[in-house]
Order: C-alpha cells, then sequence, then structure tokens
C-alpha cells in the first residue's frame, strides 16, 4: 500500500513552474497562522549553552496550564509533532493502526514504514488514530467516534482554534496520547515543538519510553524560550483565535462568490469544492498564489489564510 507523502508547501517548485521571484508568492497551502507569534529577544546562552531541565520544566509548566493537561498525564516535549507521529508505532508495540480516511498523511506513513502492507481501514486494530479538527475536512470526532481501542491517538495539531473542543481530558485515562503542534496555530513551524500527552505508562509502556527514542535535549534552547513565553500569553492566543474567525469568514465570501462550496476546515484552512481543483490551482498559480489539492480529489481545494497585508492579492487573484 502507498503512502505518498503529499504537503503543502513546495513553492520552490511552483515558483519554477510559474515564474516570479519566491517573495512575490502568496503561500496558501498550508494552515499556518500567517501572523506568528512575535517571539522577542532571546538571550544567547539560549543559542550557545545545552538546554536545562529549569528551561524544560518552564516549557511544561506552561504546556500543562495553556492545555489544562490533567494532573495524572505526563508531558513530553519535542522538535516537532511530526517526530512524535514517527514514533507512534513503538509505542503501538505491536499490531496495525485504523486511520480514518482522508486525513493528515504522515500518521499513515509512520506504520507504513513497519508494516508496508497493513489494511489502515480496518477498525480491529489495536492503534486508532484521529486527526482533531481533522485535515483537511475539519471534522469534530466525538468521545463515542474515537471509542476504546486499546491505544488511541488523538492529534490535535490544529485544536488550539477551538479550545472547547479538545479531548484533553483523556489524556488522563491509559492508553490515550494527545498530540499538540506548536507551529500552526502560533505560526511558528519552523521552530519545531511539538507534545505528546498522555499517562506515565502510555508514553512508557514495556521498553523504551518515548523520551528514550527522543533523547537527551530533544528541544532546541530558543524553543523552550519562545513556547514558554507564548504558552503564558493568553491575551494573544484569544486575539488570535478572534481574528483568525474573521480573516476565515472574509476568505469563504471571496471564494463562494466565485463558484466555490465550503466543505469543511478550520479557521486556519478552508475546504472548498470547486468544479476542476488542478484548473483553480493552475489560474491561482499564474498570480502567484499557492493553494492545496488532494490526490484523491479531483475537486476539493484547501487555502489557508492570507497575511493582512496580502488580501489585495487574493482578490484580484479571485
Amino acid at each position: 500500500m502507498n503512502h505518498t507523502r503529499d504537503h503543502g508547501g513546495g513553492l520552490d517548485a511552483a515558483v519554477k513552474t510559474y515564474g516570479g521571484e519566491r517573495l512575490d508568492w502568496l503561500d496558501l497551502s498550508t494552515g499556518i497562522n500567517p501572523v506568528p507569534y512575535p517571539i522577542g529577544e532571546i538571550s544567547n546562552d539560549a543559542w550557545t549553552a545545552l538546554p536545562d531541565q529549569n528551561a524544560m520544566d518552564d516549557l511544561l509548566g506552561a504546556a500543562r496550564k495553556f492545555w489544562n493537561v490533567p494532573d495524572n498525564a505526563a508531558i513530553i516535549a519535542a522538535p516537532g509533532a511530526s517526530a512524535l507521529i514517527a514514533r507512534m508505532p513503538d509505542i503501538a508495540q505491536r499490531g496495525g493502526a485504523y486511520i480514518p480516511t482522508p486525513t493528515y498523511n504522515e500518521h499513515a506513513a509512520a506504520f507504513n514504514v513497519r508494516q508496508p502492507m497493513m489494511d489502515q481501514t480496518d477498525p480491529s486494530h489495536p492503534t486508532h488514530i484521529y486527526v482533531h479538527p481533522n485535515n483537511p475536512d475539519g471534522h469534530l470526532w466525538s468521545k463515542d467516534e474515537i471509542g476504546k481501542a486499546r491505544l488511541r491517538v488523538i492529534d490535535e495539531s490544529f485544536c488550539d482554534v477551538m479550545p472547547d473542543h479538545s479531548h484533553i481530558k483523556l489524556s488522563q485515562k491509559d492508553g490515550t496520547i494527545v498530540l499538540k503542534s506548536f507551529g500552526k496555530f502560533w505560526g511558528l513551524a519552523g521552530m519545531r515543538l511539538g507534545f505528546a500527552i498522555g499517562t506515565e505508562v502510555t508514553l512508557a509502556p514495556s521498553g523504551p519510553s518515548m523520551q528514550d527514542y527522543l533523547g537527551p535535549w530533544a528541544v532546541a534552547g530558543p524553543a523552550l524560550t519562545i513556547g514558554t513565553r507564548a504558552l503564558s500569553d493568553d491575551i494573544w492566543a484569544n486575539g488570535t483565535r478572534t481574528r483568525l474567525a474573521q480573516d476565515a469568514a472574509r476568505l469563504d465570501g471571496l471564494v463562494t462568490a466565485k463558484g466555490g462550496q465550503l466543505v469543511g476546515g478550520t479557521t486556519l484552512f478552508r475546504l472548498y469544492e470547486v468544479d476542476d481543483a488542478a484548473e483553480w490551482q493552475s489560474r491561482l498559480a499564474q498570480s502567484h498564489i499557492w493553494s492545496r489539492i488532494f490526490p484523491y480529489s479531483k475537486t476539493w481545494l484547501r487555502l489557508g489564510l492570507p497575511h493582512p497585508d496580502r488580501w489585495t492579492q487574493l482578490e484580484a487573484a479571485l
């Protein structure tokens, strides 16, 4: 079974095909907040010294408070959620994974590395993986849908735009891992920071623990500083949620006025049904706007949000 890693991004290839300079392009192919958290000043020590435990403790404390992590759940920080996703087969230890599709394809790719011919559509597998809200359609999984598999992985990389829908309380139960991504909501994907949340038993089954797989100093010093600062800034988070909701509604108005139909998404990305997704992508690319289409659908077009200074470029292209 082939699990091609198709993602947003790939802007260099688009520039090569359609011309222009990279800085002229508006990349709407990802679901990354276009107005990132202001990182502020970073001490020289954060760059030059090995990260110490106090800095990690500060980060995990801020994460615990921001996400209301249950007291009996542990938190592990990693260099991006993708690093944690790649290690989920090690935590699952045995058996296959049920991964409802369409969804973010890195989960399937991680298990495919270990078991290339595994049928990931079989709900009888001991591990179930749910992206919540789902990428690309924004589906929110209920507790009943998540069920009671031996290991349940809930990827909440996009859930910070709707914290009331988080399943973080499930992390206090053995057999559940909630994943969090820092790059999407805070707009700092290049910083590479992600979290796995679950009980000690779940994160460290018999054999090496998730922390063992990541090794020492998994998170860079600057990421520890910025992550702690951002996770402690509720004012910025609340204001950002309001802005994202307003911008998502504005984007819906522009696209639906040109014949697109909203299918779903989050306030970080919108999924539209169009007559010919490849044609829409090509037409937008001629105006140096990059969008996301999918190998399994000829009519789905996904758009992220433009930076506030770049709306006119999108409006002109549409």
